[in-house]
């Protein structure tokens, strides 16, 4: 009884920890602050030392949270696709679980910034969205453990969840690009037409002119297009001005 008692506690609490990632998800949080409480849902789930969540970034997995303070490695350590244990579920889209002796397996690579690379036990989960390899999650043990199924299952769900936040935040990301491009553009074409108009410059030259500016003063070519288009909206208001 006291085993069918503790499945249903744990049933019900992974419900209940799949239900509040779902809602941060449905919420819109910030990535970062997403990916921090995975690393929460996870450590308290399985008990584990050390938790990772890697984002892909190109062809490079970086590593964006971590259970233990990793303030000098955190969005800047690195792996390609294929390096390590998990590059090797990223490329495969497979998880890998190494109940002990973690350091021994061929794929395995070490971090000398990560003291958790020393631990026995590893488990990698691939990150996916719609098929395709967007993080990977690893859980660390100091000493030797073996991997249950259930385990590997809640967190591959875990990963499934997280998948569709980080191709939502890549979307978000890249329209905000996008759209901060093409403002950018208008306000050079349109501090280009003033250079044109007020000193009868082709439109060719008053790009230069632009460009010349910027590094000479050192500032973003749409910062020194902006000041350009504020002093012609001055003197136009001034021209404008009623004579007392």
């Amino acid at each position: 009884m006291n085993n069918a008692s503790d499945l249903v506690i744990g049933e019900t609490r992974d419900v209940g920890l799949l239900h509040e990632i779902g809602s941060r998800i449905a919420a819109a949080d910030p990535l970062h602050e997403v990916l921090e409480r995975v690393v929460e849902f996870i450590s308290a789930m399985v008990k584990s030392d050390s938790c990772f969540v890697y984002v892909l970034d190109g062809n490079d997995l970086v590593l964006r949270a971590s259970k233990n303070p990793h303030a000098e490695v955190l969005d800047r350590l690195k792996l390609q696709m294929g390096q390590g244990i998990t590059g090797w579920v990223a490329e495969h889209k497979k998880p890998v679980a190494v109940a002990r002796n973690a350091c021994q397996d061929a794929r395995f690579r070490a971090f000398s910034e990560l003291p958790e690379d020393r631990y026995e036990a590893f488990l990698s989960v691939p990150v996916l969205s719609r098929g395709k390899t967007v993080g990977v999650i690893n859980v660390q043990y100091r000493q030797p453990h073996s991997y249950t199924r259930h385990e590997i299952q809640f967190i591959s769900t875990i990963g499934f969840l997280l998948g569709a936040e980080i191709e939502r935040a890549r979307l978000a990301s890249e329209n905000s690009e996008l759209s901060e491009r093409l403002e950018t553009r208008k306000v050079i074409e349109r501090a280009k037409g003033i250079l044109q108009r007020e000193l009868q410059l082709t439109e060719e030259e008053a790009y230069l002119m632009l460009q010349r500016q910027s590094r000479q003063r050192r500032k973003p070519m749409r910062e020194v297009a902006g000041a350009i288009i504020l002093s012609a909206d001055i003197k136009k208001s001034q021209g404008k001005a009623a004579p007392v």
